[in-house]
């Protein structure tokens, strides 16, 4: 590990010439590179930093201790500080190993996040429409941007399917836990003997992918146009906006029709299948692997049962790291970072025991 640490470091300090060196930065394009480069070295390197000074602050305060002709007062202080030097290291050290971890290449990215009704009629899409505005919610708290790609809502306000951009910093690093499928248990509206209903709506969280990072051949798709107010099919009207993408090797199927221009939903429909065609390339790979890895966290396994939300207690269980929160109204509000937080911190464990 301390090899990797000093590499790193040696790396760092390198970096640091190359941007300020004037030729490169009169390049624009390799300046940005190292300069983003240094961004993703520099806490491991301000933490090893920190561990060294810690370890050096101790080799210290033993030279004070074994020091003959050091008086009583100082040796006392000397121990007190080696004591606290040596509480501080181990957590250092769990830190660093945390910062030395695999990072996920799409964790920077924007997140394509998809809500369908599942088991439950009516009841499932209103439970629909409660994740939509949750995590709508929660990208407000977080200063992040939404756009909605695909809406199709029931006539009482529920939600059968929506497709929403999300647009942040960090966004798919955070969300990408909640891929999979969400139980509801409550009383429905509908229900005049006040009888519990389990119902559920599946999650998907997808990475926003740039056009180079799949391999889309436009000759495997095939375009189809409708109108937006109708039940769709197939029409050559050059005012019907509303698009349908099929890409026919795989049989993956997107609609777009919240815009109003053809064009705007084709590019956006083009957006969501580039992403779900990568999805099911890393759900191919991850099958291939999870045989190897126990953790079922961050799989983003559509079938998994994650998270069970119990109205008439208020409850919220989530059933892959065993977290109950007796917060259910403020968690659909979006305030969801103490489970996403243990999350994070369960997948770390797991990845660290590999490390």
């Amino acid at each position: 590990m301390f090899d990797k640490l000093d590499f790193i470091t040696d790396k760092y300090a390198e970096l640091s010439q190359k941007v300020s060196d004037p030729e490169v930065i009169n390049n624009q394009a390799v300046w940005q590179k190292h300069v983003k480069e240094m961004g993703e070295l520099e806490p491991i390197v301000k933490k090893y930093e920190e561990y060294k000074k810690v370890k050096t602050g101790m080799e210290e305060a033993r030279e004070m201790l074994n020091e003959s002709g050091q008086d009583e007062e100082m040796k006392e202080l000397a121990k007190m500080e080696l004591s606290e030097l040596e509480e501080k290291l181990p957590a250092l050290e769990e830190e660093l190993k945390v910062l030395l971890l695999p990072k996920d290449p799409n964790d920077e990215k924007n997140v394509i996040l998809e809500i369908r009704a599942g088991t439950g009629g009516e009841e499932a899409a209103l439970f629909g429409a409660d994740l939509l505005r949750m995590y709508t919610r929660y990208a407000e708290r977080k200063g992040w941007k939404t756009e909605i790609m695909e809406l199709n809502e029931t006539g009482i306000g529920g939600v059968k399917e929506a497709v929403m951009l999300i647009k942040g910093k960090g966004a798919y690093s955070r969300l990408k836990y909640e891929s999979g499928a969400h139980r509801v248990q409550r009383v429905p509206e509908t229900e005049s003997s006040g009888r519990i209903h389990t119902s559920a709506a599946t999650v998907a969280v997808l990475p926003e992918i740039d056009d180079v990072e799949v391999d889309l051949d436009p000759n495997d798709v095939r375009v189809d146009v409708y109108r937006a107010s109708g039940n769709g099919g197939q029409c050559v009207n050059t005012t019907d906006s509303a698009v349908r993408l099929t890409h026919e090797p795989t049989g993956l199927v997107v609609t777009c029709q919240d815009e109003k221009s053809q064009i705007k939903n084709k590019d956006k429909a083009f957006k969501v299948l580039r992403a779900r065609l990568y999805d099911l390339k890393l759900r191919e790979q991850q099958d291939e692997i999870s045989a190897e890895r126990k953790s079922q966290v961050g799989t983003g396994d559509r079938s998994e049962r994650i998270r069970t939300y119990n109205f008439p207690q208020g409850r919220i269980t989530d059933h892959r790291i065993g977290m109950t929160l007796y917060k259910l109204d403020y968690f659909l509000d979006g305030e969801i970072d103490e489970v996403i937080d243990g999350l994070i911190t369960n997948d770390q464990a797991e990845k660290m025991k590999e490390f």
